[in-house]
């Protein structure tokens, strides 16, 4: 379930057609305090982020949130499994690929988890050697089964 204020924020910023260092702010300290609650409230912001240009501090926030709550508020704990990799891919990939934050945020995950399905770790190698010609020395993860 999306807080009202999630959905409000994001029209607003749909409206308005950017998200500026002072929503980044208020995103934080008044609407998600404590992280995303739901899988369905980080794909509201990944969305949001395909949707509008944003200060840089946005996809800062974006990304730390959806690690944060991918491998440490998801179960199991620490481990991306096929279940999560799933939503991940789906999510930031939303049909017609990642977007720059988007590609950062399966990079990030997979070098926080401790263990990570190897479906999300396939596209976010992918997904950064197109973008940036990311090595593979920067993936030391350990693969689940």
């Amino acid at each position: 379930m999306i807080k009202s204020s999630l959905q409000e924020f994001c029209n607003r910023m749909v409206a308005k057609g950017r998200v500026s260092h002072a929503d980044v702010r208020e995103l934080a300290r008044e609407v998600l305090p404590d992280g995303f609650a739901s899988r369905e409230e980080a794909d509201m912001l990944i969305g949001l982020d395909r949707a509008v240009p944003a200060d840089p501090d946005f996809a800062d926030y974006l990304i730390a949130s959806v690690v944060d709550f991918a491998v440490w508020g998801e179960r199991p704990t620490g481990r991306i499994d096929a279940d999560i990799a799933r939503w991940l891919v789906g999510s930031l990939s939303c049909g017609s690929g990642p977007t720059a934050t988007g590609a950062r945020i399966a990079v990030e995950v997979v070098r926080e988890a401790q263990a990570t399905d190897a479906d999300l770790v396939a596209f976010a190698l992918s997904i950064n050697h197109l973008r940036a010609g990311v090595d593979e020395a920067d993936f030391p993860v350990a693969l689940a089964a």
